[in-house]
Parts: structure tokens; C-alpha cells; sequence
């Protein structure tokens, strides 16, 4: 995210905390002053966006138990155990499975966590629509607001509709930029062959969440400030975690659904991801490879998928398809240097051969866990014979 719309994010966030403290006048001493309600919110709001599930959940959990018996049949339903109680179990699951698969191998754990990360987009957007807009209202008192106003001289009025017209904006603005960043960490643990290194990504999300509340625990303000500095860490890290959020979107549906089966691939131009940055397209960039007049291949992408189309020359080269047990790629080989220029999504799968002869490719060949499973086999002696007559 560039640098100069950091602005405009900190004018977001100065709507949720806008003000310190004003010392209550007589007879607003008792309520909760404004610039506290922002601070919380704030600090609600970020917490949850790193993890919804458990943030919703634990919050509603919360709000349960401080809430006097007689009025808990009042609470939103976030905060009634018939949602919180199975999405605290469910998160217990989540935390066992981490523990316990820890010591498993990553291929029977991966469909674990492919579930875990399109869960996670789910809940991303219930809390979105559904928990965001009602926690920030909820902090809202006109009562007390109109006291404090009223004991500075100003006339009061409603403007409970400015209010929502503002927060609710800035809220799912904020909530939007630190979840990506959040869901990341589902997208790494899909990406990464290592079951510890799942592991730790999982345990500094989880710490990270932690602070939240602890720095609100000790006071609104610190709380606020700290939230504060995340989200902007977020903003702008919001160009590179949108990306890795669609390469995961895309690699989750394509394997749940099992597209390689009814996919075939267009001789006019397949949609894949870059796995390096080529001049100044970034990583992970979403586009269609093409083939133009030339015979070169160029990329086609829309940065943030809606902006005007933009287009990137691959560089020259001699070009394979490296296929792999999750997903493919697109390799170049550029003075007896291999590298991977391409990330082909699970739909290729079962299709290399197909897109060799659409891109007129130099031909494919097995890589990372294939490549070593053909290894493997070839040092204990299972490789096929060949055909009488063959050289």
C-alpha cells in the first residue's frame, strides 16, 4: 500500500478515538464518556479481525458473564451461549488439531487446514456484516453524550445518524485491512510443506491477539493506541496480504470443489498466478497468461481485479510446466538456471500436457514432492520397464 494514502487512514482511525477524555461535569459522572467508547471499539474491532471466530466468541462469552442473569435474555446473539459455546468448541477443535497434527504428516493434515482457512473467510464476513456495524453502535450512549455536550454550552441534538453514517464505515474500513493481514496466516500454513511452521505462525497470531485486550485492560487509551499502530502495520501491508488472500480463495475452491476434473484449459489464455515480481508487477499477481502476435507471453491483470487492465511481458527464455501434487508451475530456464516464474492453480492439475501444446512449451517435468516421490522409487527399483526395442 503506498505511503501517502496513510493519511486517510489515520483520519479513520481518529473517527473511532477522536478526542481524549473530557472530565465529566455534574451529573455525568456515573457514564462512560465518548472517547472510552471509541477506544474500546477500536480495540473490539481490531482483536476480532485477527480472528473472528475466537474473537466473536470469546467476546460474546464475556459479555455473558458480566451481564446480570435477570437481563441476559436481552443480549445479541453473539453473546448467547447457543453461538458462543459451539464456537468456542469449534475452536477448541481448531487448537487440537494444531497440536496433534503438529506430529502428523502435512499431506493428511493439509485438508484440515483447508477447511480451517475457508472457515475462516466465513466467519471474516459474518463478523463483517453482522458484528462489526452492532458493536460499534452498542458503544454509542446519546444520553451520555448529550449530557457532556449539554454541560459545555452547546445545544443538543440527534445526530445518532452521523454517527453511524461515519463509524460504521471507518469500522469495517478497519476491520478489512488488519483481517487480511490475519487470514494471511491461514494462507501461509496452506502453502507451507512444514507442520511446525504452521505451528509457529499459528502461536504469534495467538499472541498477537493477546495483547489487545491485556494493553485495554490496563487502560482504554493504551489499548486504543496499540490497536491504532496494528492497523496501520496492516494498511499497509493491505496490497500483498490481498493478493495471498486471493491465491488462497482460489487454491481452496479449486480443491474442495474438485474443478480439475471438469476444467479444461483455453487455448486464448489461462489464468495463474505470478510467483515472482517482474518488474513492476508484484508477487502473487492474479492474471491470465497470454500469447501475443510475437509469439511472447505476457501476463493480463487488473490490479486489486477491478482497476484497468495492465500487461507484462515474461521475459525470453526456454519454458516448461513443472508438475507438482498440489499444483503446478510454470518454470523458466534461463542459462541452466530453473526457476518458477508461474503458479498454476489446482485446476491445472491433470492438464500440463494440455497446456504445453496451447503455450508451444518446451515440455514439463516432475517437481517438488512428485519429483522426489519419482526419486524415491527409482533408489528402491519401482521404475517401469521400458518397451522391447526402446533405447
Amino acid at each position: 500500500m503506498k505511503p501517502r494514502f496513510i493519511l486517510p487512514l489515520l483520519l479513520t482511525l481518529s473517527l473511532l478515538f477522536p478526542l481524549p477524555e473530557i472530565r465529566a461535569a455534574d451529573g455525568v459522572a456515573g457514564n462512560k464518556l465518548p472517547g472510552a467508547e471509541f477506544a474500546e471499539a477500536l480495540s473490539t474491532v481490531t482483536g476480532v479481525a485477527i480472528s473472528p471466530l475466537l474473537g466473536v466468541s470469546a467476546y460474546g462469552a464475556v459479555h455473558y458473564y458480566r451481564t446480570p442473569v435477570e437481563q441476559r435474555t436481552n443480549l445479541p446473539w453473539f453473546a448467547q451461549p447457543i453461538f458462543w459455546v459451539p464456537a468456542l468448541l469449534l475452536v477448541g477443535l481448531v487448537a487440537a488439531k494444531d497440536i496433534f497434527g503438529a506430529a502428523a504428516p502435512a499431506t493428511l493434515k493439509k485438508p484440515f487446514d483447508i477447511l480451517e482457512a475457508l472457515e475462516n473467510k466465513i466467519s471474516g464476513l459474518v463478523a463483517a456484516g453482522a458484528f462489526v456495524p452492532f458493536v460499534v453502535t452498542i458503544f454509542h450512549q446519546p444520553s451520555s453524550e448529550a449530557a457532556m455536550w449539554s454541560s459545555l454550552g452547546f445545544a443538543t441534538a440527534d445526530l445518532s445518524w452521523l454517527y453511524n453514517a461515519l463509524m460504521i464505515p471507518a469500522a469495517l474500513l478497519v476491520f478489512g485491512v488488519v483481517w487480511l493481514v490475519g487470514n494471511t496466516i491461514n494462507v501461509l500454513i496452506l502453502l507451507s510443506p512444514f507442520t511446525t511452521v504452521d505451528a509457529a505462525l499459528k502461536s504469534a497470531r495467538l499472541a498477537l491477539l493477546a495483547t489487545i485486550p491485556a494493553t485495554a485492560w490496563i487502560n482504554p487509551w493504551v489499548g486504543a493506541v496499540w490497536a491504532g499502530i496494528i492497523v496501520v502495520v496492516c494498511y499497509c501491508l493491505a496490497g500483498w496480504s490481498f493478493r495471498l488472500t486471493c491465491f488462497g480463495a482460489v487454491f481452496v475452491w479449486d480443491t474442495l470443489t474438485f474443478r480439475h476434473r471438469r476444467f479444461v484449459p483455453a487455448a486464448t489464455g489461462n489464468k495463474m498466478f505470478l510467483a515472482r515480481p517482474l518488474a513492476q508487477t508484484p508477487v502473487r499477481t492474479y492474471g491470465r497468461l497470454l500469447k501475443n502476435a510475437q509469439g511472447r507471453l505476457v501476463l493480463q491483470y487488473r490490479p486489486w481485479l477491478v482497476f484497468p487492465s495492465r500487461s507484462e511481458e515474461l521475459p525470453e527464455g526456454k519454458y516448461e510446466i513443472g508438475r507438482g501434487v498440489l499444483y503446478s508451475e510454470l518454470l523458466v530456464i534461463l542459462d541452466d538456471d530453473t526457476r518458477t516464474l508461474m503458479c498454476l492453480p489446482p485446476r491445472y492439475r491433470g492438464h500440463e500436457a494440455e497446456l504445453v501444446n496451447c503455450y508451444g512449451l518446451a515440455g514439463m517435468r516432475d517437481v517438488g514432492l512428485r519429483a522426489a516421490w519419482a526419486w524415491l522409487k527409482g533408489v528402491f527399483g519401482f521404475r517401469r520397464a521400458l518397451p522391447t526395442g526402446a533405447p
